[in-house]
């Protein structure tokens, strides 16, 4: 974990909606409360147990936030990109971290300490009313993928996945490979779903020409019959 020097980010430009709710004084006293960190890849950034002090805005890079689950398999709860807040949820319900999270790959994160963050809130009614928006979409996203990840099919799961990656970090120049490359453990705990059941489904999709793939890399061939599978369940 190495500090970045913040001379080389604008902060308006990073974290934009916070940043747009906020006077001029107040934009100087979270520009004075902000720093970065950098985060090598599969570093932990925080465990779950641990308290949570500070505000993160991933600025660059990919962020897993998992949790350990029965027999030592870990569970994907979310999936970060770029510009998205998170950490901050236990501070509000005065609890310790309920997850864990690791750059899934080199990544830096702005981080702003609470103390900062609800000053600002009892300053400022926009803010708060930002991250009771923040708060209810991550609510609405979670309660969704409660229930598809139990009570859809394994295909239906894994097409739900793939979908789900293209959505959040796009594809690469080619217009069809994603642009990110988990591997098969970490495809199947975003799935809900064992490493042997991920590679088997990944091969069956493979052979009905749904995707292609290469290692790590999974080229989207036919999105359409990957939504109707994710829909059927």
């Amino acid at each position: 974990m190495v500090k970045k020097n913040l001379a080389d980010i604008d902060i308006s430009e990073q974290i934009p909606d916070m940043w747009s709710s906020l006077n001029e004084e107040q934009r100087e006293f979270l520009a004075n409360n902000f720093t970065l960190q950098n985060y090598k890849k599969n570093e932990i950034i925080y465990c779950e147990g641990e308290s949570p002090s500070h505000l993160m805005c991933l600025l660059s890079g990919k962020v897993k936030i998992y949790k350990d689950g029965v027999g030592g398999r870990s569970q994907i709860i979310r999936m970060i990109k770029p510009t998205e807040y998170f950490a901050y949820r236990a501070f509000f319900a005065k609890e310790d971290f309920v997850t864990t999270a690791a750059a899934f790959e080199p990544s830096v994160i702005g981080l702003i300490p609470m103390s900062a963050v609800t000053t600002l809130i009892s300053q400022n009614n926009n803010l708060a009313l930002f991250f009771i928006k923040q708060l209810s979409i991550d609510l609405g996203i979670a309660d969704e993928r409660t229930v598809n990840l139990t009570q859809k099919h394994i295909r239906g799961r894994l097409s739900e996945s793939l979908l789900f990656l293209k959505e959040s970090y796009g594809l690469e120049e080619d217009g069809s490979t994603l642009s990110i490359y988990l591997s098969r453990e970490d495809l199947a705990n975003l799935s809900n779903m064992t490493t042997s059941n991920a590679i088997r489904t990944l091969s069956n999709f493979a052979a009905e020409r749904l995707i292609t793939i290469d290692g790590r890399k999974i080229k989207i061939i036919d999105e359409e019959k990957l939504k109707k599978i994710s829909k059927i369940g």
